[in-house]
């Protein structure tokens, strides 16, 4: 996950994007002095003459479990309490160790500074963080105000490199677990254990204020050495110790040196075919069965005792062409090369969460491995209940005693996080605890509870009394949505985590989670596109629909193939990367053919045309208008002869600008007379218009003059005043070339009357007309709009 927290910080400041609590804080007093220090302290290069134009990069390293994030998250909220300022926060590495790409870290980070310098959908990786890094360099230093960025869980300095700004009034500050050695001139800063003291008070903080560590200091000062000093493991221990006031410490000593600190195995127990068979079929409620779950909650919220799973959530059938469709509704990114291993946590804190972990009952220890499963280790009480399979007031309880205990942490909002140190201990007790099969199906449980919910998010933005709002009044409570607004703060909220399990759902490679992972991906685009406006949902959007390719490629779904490449080669076109967009075209014409879709086949047709159009291919992009309206002449559909009216037009247009006119006025008149036919007097009038403008640089003034004066009576007709002036200053201009002054005035004159209607002063020549006729369909280039 890339967590991005943007914040002015300072006495009376707001915050626009606050983050999680900040955790009681004991101890590191000498290691916040040393990086006070060296936010001041002259580096190498500046000492040998030759000062580093970089900004300055201070680097927090120690073990998980150490407090390295807490000690940054201090170190940083200290000095803007000195110096207000804006704090910019991003998480390079995902739960798993995987790196998180650039491309993604630098468009979330231009999101949250609402920059004006974020590139268009679809943008590389170098595009985006030459814009980042542009942003920071800007507004580092703006006013006095100093900019930090910090960076959490670095994995190699290569991220740290990409987004480092040119500026010295900008202060990064690295969390890692190793040295940085490629980042010149970084300040380090190695975190072991807490001094014992401090390890002491957080120890006695974390088990309450029964008495018994202050009466036994001895044995409070072993426990908290068996622990290493280190904060997590000490989180650990005193929750556990505080949930048992009759044992003494002692006794408690001695059961943590009984526990073993070596890693877990990485064995499991064998598949159970009948489930594995269910979920392969994609049926998730047959594979909930199977494993002899079922989803409590919403059978306990479900009207009339009925259970809340509809018919189309249970079958998985939901297609994913719905989504990438670019004419009815409106990005994986590169994958970043792994980063090095994420290092296994310290003997200290493996004896500690084995203490914890052997003391839960059998449900709570099997929800706490399960959470390893949830996307961007983050978790509320709705997902860990689908996890389980239990109620949600269960699973609410049980995340709270694992807050108590020290195995998660609360953000906030019945929202839940599982911190980084203990992730691979959780995965390894779910390797070694859970059948494959079973963690698959927790898995389709937590999705299928999430693609309701992307439902609900929809469906209440439509209209009351529709279709989706019915749906949305039969869905149990817990999943529904008062209003809008509270839909699209759930949105904006979970957006991190709802990217994370598309992501994490289609990265499957076995592909058995597919059919769940097209109906996710289809919910989110289509929330996305209901709650945002176009610019703003076209990065998420363009994200998705490369995820929704990799599914129909490895599934060999033509057609879901053909609307994902068509959705991506118009974002492509729309921001001048044609070539990109005419590969994609070309390879969506090829899908649709092998999937027998004519629909989409015509589309790749026309968008191919349009391509070669803005090339000014103009002999090429005629040759595919031609093929995209013979494809359309054989069928009969109200949509196909739209597209034959618009094609006629778009070939009238492509031939006039290759100079052939007499193939230009064949296409504008065949446009007009289709668009008569439908009954579309404003694109009949605008048709003839342009049939009369190819008259005129033929030099046929009269044919000229005729055309014009049909297009004005159609014009009359659509009640477009715009139109009806440009055409009578046109009107006017033949007649005067023919020499008749009189009908030139008149024509002048009552189109400087339109345009005084209009609250234009009439002064103009009337060259500058409406759109040529067919552009309220695709746009003018012939690629077609995301409905």
């Amino acid at each position: 996950m890339t967590e991005q927290v943007v914040q002015s910080a300072g006495k009376g400041a707001g915050t626009r994007a606050p983050g999680p609590p900040r955790p009681h804080f004991a101890g590191r007093e000498r290691e916040l002095r040393a990086l006070d220090e060296d936010t001041t302290r002259a580096g190498l290069h500046t000492l040998s003459g030759h000062p580093s134009p970089y900004s300055r990069v201070l680097l927090v390293a120690g073990a998980p479990g150490s407090g390295r994030t807490t000690l940054a998250e201090e170190f940083v909220h200290r000095l803007c309490a000195r110096t207000p300022g804006t704090v910019l926060r991003a998480r390079l590495t995902d739960p798993g160790g995987t790196a998180v790409p650039t491309e993604r870290t630098a468009r979330d980070l231009l999101a949250a500074l609402e920059s004006s310098r974020t590139p268009q959908a679809g943008a590389d990786e170098e595009a985006l963080s030459a814009a980042l890094r542009a942003e920071l360099a800007d507004r580092a230093g703006r006013d006095g105000r100093p900019l930090v960025l910090l960076l959490d869980d670095v994995a190699r300095s290569q991220q740290v490199l990409d987004l480092l700004p040119e500026s010295r009034d900008c202060l990064v500050v690295a969390v890692s677990s190793g040295p940085l050695t490629q980042v010149p001139d970084v300040r380090p800063c190695t975190l072991g254990g807490l001094d014992r003291a401090a390890a002491v008070s957080l120890l006695a903080r974390r088990a309450g204020s029964a008495p018994r560590l202050t009466v036994d200091p001895r044995g409070a000062e072993t426990l908290a050495e068996l622990c290493g000093d280190l904060p997590a493991a000490l989180a650990l221990v005193g929750g556990w110790f505080g949930a048992r006031p009759k044992l003494s410490v002692a006794d408690a000593v001695a059961l943590l040196r009984q526990v073993p600190d070596t890693p877990v195995p990485r064995g499991r127990p064998g598949p159970s075919a009948e489930a594995d068979d269910a979920v392969d079929a994609g049926n998730v409620t047959d594979a909930t069965d199977a494993a002899g779950t079922a989803d409590a909650a919403d059978a306990a919220d479900a009207p009339d005792g009925e259970h809340a799973a509809d018919a189309e959530g249970a079958a998985g059938a939901a297609g994913v062409g719905d989504v990438a469709d670019p004419e009815t509704d409106a990005e994986d990114e590169h994958p970043a090369p792994p980063g090095p291993p994420a290092p296994y946590p310290p003997a200290p804190l493996v004896r500690a969460f084995r203490l914890v972990n052997g003391s839960l009952t059998g449900s709570h220890a099997r929800l706490l491995r399960l959470l390893s499963l949830a996307p961007a280790a983050s978790v509320d009480p709705l997902g860990a209940s689908a996890l389980a399979g239990c109620s949600v007031a269960a699973a609410h309880a049980a995340l709270e005693e694992f807050v108590r205990l020290g195995l998660l942490r609360a953000l906030g909002g019945s929202r839940y996080e599982v911190p980084g140190c203990l992730d691979p201990l959780l995965r390894a007790e779910l390797e070694e605890h859970e059948r494959p099969d079973e963690a698959l199906l927790a898995r389709a449980r937590l999705l299928e509870r999430t693609v309701r919910r992307l439902e609900a998010c929809r469906a209440v933005c439509e209209p009351s009394g529709s279709p989706a709002r019915k749906r949305l009044a039969g869905m149990p409570g817990a999943l529904r949505f008062a209003h809008r607004t509270e839909a699209r703060t759930w949105l904006e909220a979970r957006r991190p985590e709802l990217l994370a399990a598309a992501r994490a759902a289609v990265a499957d490679s076995e592909g058995r989670l597919d059919t769940l992972a097209r109906r996710l991906v289809s919910g989110l685009a289509r929330a996305l596109d209901a709650h945002r406006e176009p610019e703003a949902a076209a990065p998420e959007l363009y994200r998705l629909h490369e995820l929704v390719l990799d599914v129909a490629e490895r599934g060999g779904l033509h057609r879901e193939r053909a609307a994902a490449l068509l959705y991506l080669g118009d974002l492509d076109a729309g921001t001048r990367r044609l070539e990109t967009a005419r590969a994609r075209y070309r390879t969506a014409l090829d899908s649709a053919r092998a999937g027998d879709d004519p629909v989409a086949a015509g589309r790749a047709l026309e968008s191919l045309g349009g391509t070669y159009a803005e090339l000014g291919d103009w002999e090429r992009a005629a040759d595919w208008y031609g093929r995209a309206l013979a494809l359309r002449l054989t069928r009969s559909t109200p949509a196909d002869r739209e597209a034959v009216a618009r094609l006629h037009a778009r070939l009238g247009a492509v031939h006039g600008r290759a100079g052939r006119r007499s193939e230009a006025l064949r296409g504008w008149k065949a446009a007009a007379a289709a668009f008569r036919r439908l009954g579309d007097s404003a694109s009949h009038a605008r048709a003839l218009s342009e049939a009369a403008r190819v008259q005129e640089e033929a030099d046929r003034p009269q044919d000229a003059v005729r055309l014009c004066g049909q297009a004005l009576e159609a014009a009359r007709r659509a009640g477009d005043v715009r139109l009806q002036a440009a055409l009578r200053m046109r009107l006017a201009d033949g007649c005067e070339r023919l020499g008749d002054r009189r009908a030139a005035r008149s024509n002048r004159a009552a189109g400087r009357r339109l345009l005084a209607a209009l609250g234009e002063d009439g002064t103009g020549d009337g060259t500058g007309e409406a759109p040529a006729a067919g552009d309220a369909g695709p746009d003018a280039a012939g690629r077609y709009r995301s409905g």
